[in-house]
């Protein structure tokens, strides 16, 4: 049962994190954009945060190791994604190469 609950909760706040604030900072209106980078850097950050701490804070509320061992890799995917994030907000990790080779394709 908390697997589950673990799972689906985690999945949620991963859409929401990737889905969600994107769509919710970028507002277009008509050929306008209407939205603010900085603000959606710092709503994607806080987010990424939040979700590692609170499946740091579960593991210790939870008795079952598996329970807590699956806190811990969820934990981890979200620090993974906020350390990729943060690598690349601040200019150390780019996609460079990546535009490089979908142009020549």
């Amino acid at each position: 049962m908390h697997k589950l609950l673990i799972k689906c909760v985690n999945c949620a706040l991963l859409v929401l994190i990737v889905i969600g604030i994107p769509a919710m900072t970028q507002v277009k209106f008509g050929s306008y954009e209407i939205g603010s980078g900085p603000k959606y850097k710092l709503l994607l950050f806080w987010a990424l945060a939040l979700a590692l701490a609170l499946n740091i804070a579960v593991t210790f509320l939870l008795k079952s190791k598996k329970d807590r061992v699956l806190c811990w890799e969820w934990a981890a995917v979200f620090g993974v994604v906020l350390f990729a994030y943060c690598a690349f907000a601040f200019g150390y990790f780019n996609f460079d190469w990546l535009k490089n080779f979908l142009l020549k394709l």
